[in-house]
């Protein structure tokens, strides 16, 4: 009987995290972060075939969910400049679902980029931490929200070329499909699936303090969260501008960058999948969803 009671207690009070992480799903996460950091995809740079199965990879995904898009065939084409002439090298592309809310038709982007460095020689980069990590996320996301419809609308932007300048998400901001005053916030994933500290880092709230308080809606949380990274004048420490975030916040748009600190497979060909931490990526992600559930309740 006293088994049986102390059970029913850690029931209620544990209930509600063990019915929230039971809405990632584990084995679908880390087959698709294990699929998009995968040799078949050649470390997924932006214009070469690999890019293009990526692209056709998240699309079918976001068909199989019904989600809907602005865009045909849910992409978003645009020009790849090369970053110092301004040539152009060809035609990138966003690839963007797209959930309309409930109650408002404000709008919450949830992003990530898709590409990464490709090969160099007979080196592939295959970008499992960055940045097949948040883009697996994002699938997550998306199928979630898919089924439990959100207040605000989500916009689930996958974006092409952010290790040419942030060019996909440049372009996406500038086409955007809705009057961009009605974007209430960017949430943008970028290496989210390995911390030696358990530390998650969420990036904005020096900039957009309104948000800070959000946090505390967040129940159950299995990694360390962090503040930071967002103190101006602090050099290569402040990553305002290091990720796709960026292209929001120069919109004078709110922004949350979900990452982790660089770790000795930063850009190198062993960013590989073996060497995620996979019991603190899937915290991480379930952690972000609660997250993107409390903006949609609370904003």
């Amino acid at each position: 009987m006293i088994l049986r009671r102390t059970w029913l207690f850690l029931l209620f009070i544990m209930g509600p995290w063990l019915l929230f992480a039971q809405k990632v799903d584990k084995e679908i996460l880390l087959q698709d972060i294990s699929y998009l950091s995968s040799d078949e995809l050649e470390g997924r740079k932006a214009l070469t075939e690999g890019s293009l199965k990526t692209r056709e990879f998240i699309k079918q995904r976001f068909d199989s969910l019904g989600l809907t898009s602005q865009y045909s065939d849910y992409t978003q084409f645009f020009s790849i400049k090369d970053e110092r002439s301004g040539a152009i090298m060809g035609q990138g592309a966003n690839i963007v679902g797209f959930v309309p809310g409930q109650e408002s038709a404000k709008i919450i982007v949830i992003m990530a980029h898709y590409d990464h460095l490709g090969k160099v020689g007979d080196r592939i980069f295959n970008g499992a931490d960055d940045n097949a990590s948040g883009t697996a996320a994002l699938l997550a996301l998306a199928a979630y929200f898919a089924e439990d419809k959100p207040q605000y609308s989500l916009m689930f932007a996958a974006v092409d070329a952010e290790e040419k300048g942030l060019q996909g998400a440049r372009a996406l901001v500038k086409d955007f499909p809705f009057p961009l005053k009605d974007v209430l916030l960017n949430i943008n994933m970028d290496m989210i699936s390995r911390s030696e500290s358990n530390e998650l880092f969420a990036t904005g709230t020096k900039h957009y303090p309104h948000l800070k308080p959000i946090f505390e809606e967040v129940y159950g949380t299995k990694v360390n969260l962090r503040f930071g990274h967002d103190e101006p004048g602090t050099g290569s420490d402040d990553w305002t501008y290091a990720s796709d975030h960026a292209a929001f916040h120069e919109a004078d748009i709110p922004f949350i960058y979900f990452g982790v600190e660089d770790h000795e497979d930063y850009h190198k060909a062993s960013d590989t999948f073996e060497h995620i931490d996979q019991d603190f990526y899937y915290q991480a992600v379930t952690f972000i969803l609660q997250c993107v559930k409390a903006f949609d309740e609370h904003l």
